[in-house]
């Protein structure tokens, strides 16, 4: 059982006040933030990282960055003060073996905190690369791990001067031992500890908070209110939470009109403001970053015509057929099985089950789109070369984003209901972090 003792109580703090919805006084304050922040690296570089390195087969991982120009993964093991890498910053996790702790080293000029004993005095050895180098022959590891990667961006962080330069620097019987570390980067990236599982899903409740508000009377003044209005509600709204949008919102309307669905413009921001009027199909998508963790979420509101009290049952029909979709979907979850053969499964299983299927989901974390397994793309339906034949992992993140498309006889068009809620998968299987959406907002046409 992991101990929690030493965040404990801004945990508490944390649960108490945001199952009751959420306000400025409730996120934990930037000092607060840094403790947990902090507790949480200590604990994943203590008992997650052995447990990684040794699956992998890895002994030595070096990491490398310069000030502004960090390595996504780097940027993850700095501890909460350090906004950037310093100069040059090294870092070296170096497993021994026989269960002993791994070692961690920092061959920069100063500590990383207590995270990274300082390994280099300059006074003593002007040369950094050098410095480097004694210490991996000190250590005589099997490989030497680098953030190399043709095609995980997040698992190729070493840039192309410092690949470089550390090259001309090792001798050939080092150089020779240099290996991708690209599994074990998706692998610190993607798994979830049991600290970080108490709250993400506070995060995520904040987010359908927030998209609930968005999607009411409070905010939507039908005939008035556009969609960009709303759109930057939520902007200023995550601000004065003290949060950040990883991504900027969107809000695109279906309604019926002439005008047909366009993927491509629902997801870019391209479509031109609109009015918000009664009769239409609201849809949201939006993502915050809290304590490293970020969420992406996306729902469905319908605004009631003058003397409806609830949405037609087609909107409702259709929009049972995407939590059908999602149902399928998270079942074929099992470890092992690529992203790929997830998606082929899934789709055949809908389509059978007389459903129009568009699934496209990706891990989620410490990045919003994250590394790991990738469930399909929106135009790659056929399966994601190489990204997708990435095996699934227990303790793992997932945004299920997906849609199902249904014809409207009384819209005489096809419309989608697009959903994405934010999962955990392990041996349980999958569970959402706050539930899902299973019946649409309602906003009041007066």
């Amino acid at each position: 059982m992991v101990n929690i003792k030493t965040i404990a109580p801004l945990l508490l703090i944390l649960a108490s006040t945001l199952f009751a919805g959420y306000s400025q006084a409730e996120v934990l304050s930037m000092r607060e933030r840094a403790t947990v922040i902090d507790d949480i690296l200590k604990d994943r570089l203590e008992n997650i990282l052995p447990q990684l390195m040794e699956r992998e087969g890895i002994d030595m991982w070096i990491l490398i960055s310069r000030e502004y120009n960090e390595d996504p993964v780097l940027k993850t093991m700095l501890p909460a003060t350090w906004l950037s890498a310093r100069r040059r910053t090294i870092l070296v996790l170096f497993n021994p073996g026989k269960g002993q702790p791994i070692e961690r080293l920092a061959v920069s000029r100063y500590d990383v905190d207590s995270m990274f004993r300082k390994g280099w005095n300059k006074e003593q050895q002007p040369n950094q690369w050098q410095r480097l180098v004694e210490l991996i022959q000190q250590k005589n590891p099997q490989k030497i791990a680098i953030n190399k990667s043709d095609h995980f961006a997040l698992a190729d962080g070493v840039t192309a001067t410092e690949y470089q330069e550390l090259m001309d620097a090792l001798p050939s019987e080092l150089s020779s031992k240099v290996v991708s570390s690209q599994n074990l980067a998706i692998a610190w990236l993607e798994t979830r500890s049991p600290k970080e599982m108490q709250i993400y899903p506070e995060l995520i409740k904040i987010g359908h908070s927030l998209i609930a508000e968005a999607f009411s009377n409070q905010v939507i003044t039908p005939g008035k209110t556009t969609t960009e209005d709303v759109v930057w509600w939520l902007r200023e709204k995550s601000r004065e939470l003290k949060l950040i949008n990883w991504f900027h919102p969107s809000v695109s309307i279906q309604r019926s009109s002439s005008v047909k669905f366009d993927h491509l413009k629902a997801f870019t921001g391209t479509n031109v403001e609109q009015v918000i009027q009664p009769g239409d199909l609201l849809h949201v998508d939006f993502g915050l970053v809290y304590l490293r963790l970020n969420s992406d979420q996306q729902q469905h509101a319908y605004v009631l015509k003058p003397g409806e009290t609830d949405a037609p049952s087609y909107l409702k029909e259709a929009f049972a057929k995407a939590n059908q979709l999602q149902d399928i979907f998270t079942q074929n979850f099992k470890v092992g099985r690529t992203g790929n053969q997830v998606l082929k499964m899934s789709r055949q299983q809908a389509i059978a089950q007389g459903i129009k299927p568009s699934i496209y989901t990706h891990p989620i974390g410490y990045h919003g789109h994250a590394a790991g397994t990738t469930l399909g793309m929106w135009d790659s339906q056929g399966g994601v070369p190489v990204t997708g034949d990435y095996p699934l992992h227990y303790n793992t993140a997932y945004s299920i984003e997906l849609n199902a498309a249904s014809f409207i006889p009384e819209w005489k068009k096809e419309i989608r209901i697009m959903l994405e809620e934010n999962a955990f998968f392990d041996k349980a299987g999958v569970r959402y972090l706050d539930g899902r959406q299973t019946r649409l907002h309602l906003i009041q046409s007066q």
